[in-house]
């Protein structure tokens, strides 16, 4: 990490660091999550039960994920998901909603270049102080996110890539008698990624369904993905008064109101999180235990103060990657932080990222990136640096009013 010095030229540095230091730094203090799978096999069961998932599902942890930090009710707490159907229907990208009782405009480059002028980690501090004055107070916590997903299909000699883009809009009820609902498949369409890719895809016979390559727990399974547009899909993401999952606990909205407020205090709640997830480990893996559920926290509706804490927690975890200034997926420029390790996929290694907005202390998307492509994914033109797989997010707000569901919407 650079030293603070090399951003003596900027006028606010003097000022992050007396307004927005962290309240401890101790390095020993990591998290990671070992319950993944049992997490996953919850999420079938429930989507069995209600009905939500007719048909095959791909399943895919991205980095321990939404994401960003908010989920579909079927969705497990320390994976970020990414489903699609392998019929007519796209399910939502994951972000930790309660358990059930049984969760680029163009991917040809992650980011721009980081700004190696700046330090990544006074860039999150920044953040935090922004953070500390958001909004507070409403009937349903709101958020509305654009995600894309890539694949590679076809056969060796003539792969080729595509691509599912699609809007979800998810409206957590926080008072008493208030639903949790989230539509997903907004405006979902499946395509070749490229011109080339649909040239090649042509050449197959364009086909309507196309076959591509899944990592699982016992190896690698060939799946099916339905080119074209499909109907969106509502869920309800509560259950009873719970409205998320923290590590491996469902939290109410009175839950989350009483979190520590002070990152030393909020990490050591994070840790006995962790403990009680069963994890015994240290290293790469506790650190993205513990990265996730501090992203998840700031997409939550918490306290300002709260969230401003979670970001010095990332601030301050060790083996962090921080990049400094870079460009989302949408464009929209913020600090990069990097989740420690890697992920080999049938495409290649690949390793997950979050762009935060230090502006405004919003978190503005979480990525997939491939590092080095598989022979597949060069063969369909992804090189090192292309984004697999986002979620972005364009809105997350209080609002009064429950989100509108459409009429052609899967229930």
């Amino acid at each position: 990490m650079k030293n603070s010095n090399g951003r003596s030229g900027r006028p606010d540095v003097m000022q992050v660091l007396a307004g927005a230091r962290p309240d401890e730094l101790d390095p020993s203090r990591l998290a990671d999550s070992p319950r993944q799978r049992e997490d996953l096999d919850r999420i079938m069961a429930g989507a069995a039960e209600s009905g939500a998932t007719r048909s095959q599902v791909r399943v895919r942890l991205r980095g321990g994920i939404r994401p960003l930090g908010a989920a579909t009710a079927l969705v497990a707490v320390a994976a970020s998901v990414v489903v699609v159907s392998t019929v007519d229907q796209r399910e939502p990208s994951g972000r930790p909603a309660a358990h059930p009782r049984s969760s680029t405009a163009t991917a040809g480059s992650s980011s721009s270049a980081p700004d190696l002028h700046v330090d990544g980690r006074l860039e999150l501090l920044s953040a935090a102080k922004k953070a500390e004055t958001s909004a507070t107070g409403g009937t349903y916590w709101q958020t509305t996110t654009r995600s894309e997903n890539v694949e590679v299909a076809g056969e060796k000699g003539g792969f080729f890539a595509v691509r599912t883009t699609s809007t979800e809009q998810w409206s957590v009820g926080v008072r008493a008698g208030a639903q949790s609902l989230m539509v997903s498949g907004l405006d979902s369409v499946t395509e070749p990624r490229t011109k080339a890719d649909e040239a090649r895809w042509r050449a197959a016979g364009s086909p309507h369904t196309v076959k591509f390559e899944v990592k699982n727990s016992v190896g690698t399974n060939t799946l099916g993905l339905t080119m074209g547009t499909s109907r969106p899909m509502v869920m309800r993401t509560n259950v009873d008064d719970k409205i998320y999952a923290l590590g491996p606990r469902n939290v109410s909205y009175q839950d989350l109101a009483e979190l520590p407020s002070r990152s030393g205090e909020l990490r050591h709640y994070l840790e006995r999180l962790y403990a009680a997830d069963g994890g015994d480990g240290t290293g790469a893996g506790r650190t993205a235990w513990e990265l996730r559920q501090a992203a998840n926290l700031i997409t939550m509706p918490v306290k300002p103060a709260v969230r401003a804490a979670a970001y010095r927690v990332m601030a301050d975890l060790p083996g962090v990657g921080l990049r400094g200034r870079v460009s989302d997926p949408l464009g929209r420029t913020g600090v990069g932080v990097v989740f420690p390790g890697t992920d080999r996929t049938p495409l290649g290694i690949t390793e997950q990222w979050l762009v935060v907005d230090r502006s405004t202390g919003a978190m503005l998307s979480e990525q997939q990136v491939l590092v080095e492509p598989s022979a597949r994914a060069r063969e369909a033109g992804l090189k090192a640096g292309a984004t697999l797989n986002y979620q972005a997010t364009t809105r997350m707000s209080w609002g009064e009013h429950q989100i509108t569901v459409p009429e052609n919407a899967h229930h």
